[in-house]
């Protein structure tokens, strides 16, 4: 399963939970930007959470008014244990997208 998260989101986050404000070049940036995220924050602290093996992180530029301006988004995908139920892995997404929405 994979959720889209645009990259300010990603930096405020990262700033409100560790203090620091970074600048997110590409998919390599941003995955240790959540590896930190995820590290501090609350996030997947229950036993659920332990079923996360893994989040992939790829890159991609979204043109919202002309091809010179583009926001950076990342497609985040979640890898999970097998045999973890699909209402457990939509509500640990859901924490996620819950957790970005307020920046």
């Amino acid at each position: 399963m994979k959720i889209k998260v645009e990259r300010e989101k990603i930096v405020k986050a990262l700033k409100d939970v560790e203090g620091v404000e970074v600048s997110l070049e590409n998919a390599d940036d941003a995955k240790e930007a959540l590896d930190l995220i995820l590290k501090k924050s609350q996030l997947f602290k229950g036993a659920d959470g332990k079923k996360l093996k893994d989040i992939t992180v790829t890159a991609s530029q979204e043109y919202k008014t002309s091809a010179v301006e583009y926001n950076l988004v990342f497609t985040l995908e979640f890898v999970f244990a097998s045999g973890v139920f699909t209402d457990t892995k939509l509500a640990l997404i859901k924490e996620v997208q819950e957790f970005f929405a307020k920046f």
